[in-house]
């Protein structure tokens, strides 16, 4: 008997007996499913999350008070870094394309009878190109609202929608903190992000103003600020950013031991959020791979008692000539047709899943090919493996014992 009708006969045989073929397959199917589904999500969760860092905005540079050490045994932020420090790195750091230092806190915001808690963040008009905003109406503040100190103010998207509806905020006039701004402008939407504000619930005032109206200067130094948001002017400037802006801070701060501030750029935060989603999609997947094992194991099982059930049948081909490598290729082939298939559909069924959980959640669709393919491949893979001892047991069958069993 050669290949092509070893197949035909296996098929044959599996499609005569569909529901212990189902159930055969059914382990590969959950397993294959379940390695491609959590391959797929955490995929997406790592393209969610690096959307997420580049929605904080080109090419940016977190400085933030204090060292490493300092920050994990704080609670409070040091007041080491200032607003002249910034004013440093805009016009002493050639790499820099834009400055934007934020002093943040919450205060009740309230409009006629409208009272919302919300965080307000003094910053400077270098805020929309650092941070990647465009101003929706009216306009951002300028360095004249920051010298004098302005009663201005520029509302997030949320903001402006929860406060006013449909309303043209332009030109009217709410209190913060018991201080009267007046609304200069209104930023387009950009969602929530991480590693910050959620700035389209925020409103945005001149540094000056928070500091000397509402904060109150705390350091001897100047305005001392919650942290500093730099963005380079390419990918490639950015280590040579970080490295120019290191040093002048280390100059102006006098420092000859441990910095007082810490650097961190987007390159360092999307190499963590990959190093942890990948380690957990590893594991998830690990976990997952133990079905397509449990799954082998089933076809095992039940091709063995399928071997039991046709006893008689392997007699009687043996009699009328079949060799004991007929009888072992026509089992292995069987094993092998119900753990592909059962690949194949556990791969629809664990795209599908990936689909769904994209139309659910934030998290993109991520299919890997080569999560598909390797998961095909070892579940056939699997029934070759599996299906060898049924198959020889099947092989080794006596003919006249198997028609006597009968």
């Amino acid at each position: 008997m050669n290949f092509v009708e070893s197949v035909q006969m296996a098929g044959t045989t599996l499609l005569s007996n569909k529901l212990r073929s189902a159930l055969t397959m059914l382990g590969i199917v959950i397993g294959n499913a379940s390695v491609i589904a959590m391959i797929g999500i955490g995929e997406g969760g790592q393209k969610f999350v690096n959307k997420q860092l580049e929605s904080l905005g080109p090419n940016v540079l977190f400085v933030i008070p204090g060292n490493q050490e300092t920050q994990r045994i704080t609670f409070e932020i040091p007041k080491t870094l200032v607003l002249e420090d910034a004013e440093a790195i805009a016009t002493q750091v050639p790499t820099i394309a834009g400055v934007a230092p934020e002093l943040n806190r919450r205060y009740v915001v309230t409009y006629g009878n409208r009272n919302t808690d919300v965080n307000i963040i003094g910053t400077t008009p270098g805020f929309p190109l650092v941070r990647d905003f465009q101003v929706a109406k009216g306009r951002f503040f300028n360095e004249i609202d920051i010298k004098r100190s302005n009663q201005v103010v520029v509302l997030g998207a949320d903001l402006t929608e929860k406060i006013f509806g449909g309303i043209n905020p332009l030109g009217k006039q709410l209190r913060i903190k018991n201080t009267t701004f007046q609304i200069i402008g209104t930023l387009e939407g950009k969602g929530s992000g991480l590693g910050g504000a959620n700035y389209d619930e925020a409103a945005l005032i001149p540094i000056t103003t928070s500091a000397n109206r509402l904060v109150g200067k705390n350091s001897p130094y100047g305005i001392a600020l919650d942290y500093l948001v730099v963005s380079a002017i390419n990918n490639d400037s950015v280590d040579a950013a970080e490295f120019q802006m290191k040093n002048l801070l280390r100059l102006r701060h006098k420092i000859t031991g441990e910095d007082d501030f810490t650097v961190r750029s987007q390159k360092d935060a999307q190499q963590t959020v990959g190093q942890i989603t990948g380690a957990l999609t590893i594991m998830l997947a690990a976990i997952a791979g133990i079905s397509l094992f449990v799954g082998g194991i089933g076809i095992m099982n039940i091709m063995l008692v399928s071997v039991t059930e046709r006893t008689q049948e392997i007699g009687l081909r043996k009699a009328i000539g079949a060799t004991q490598q007929d009888i072992l290729l026509q089992f292995i082939i069987e094993a092998v047709i119900v753990s592909a298939a059962g690949g194949l559909i556990g791969t629809a069924v664990g795209v599908s899943g990936i689909f769904l959980v994209a139309a659910v959640t934030p998290l993109e669709a991520g299919i890997s090919t080569v999560a598909i393919l390797s998961a095909v491949g070892v579940s056939g893979t699997i029934g070759l493996f599996f299906g060898v001892i049924p198959a020889r047991r099947a092989a080794k069958l006596d003919p006249i014992v198997a028609l006597r069993s009968a």
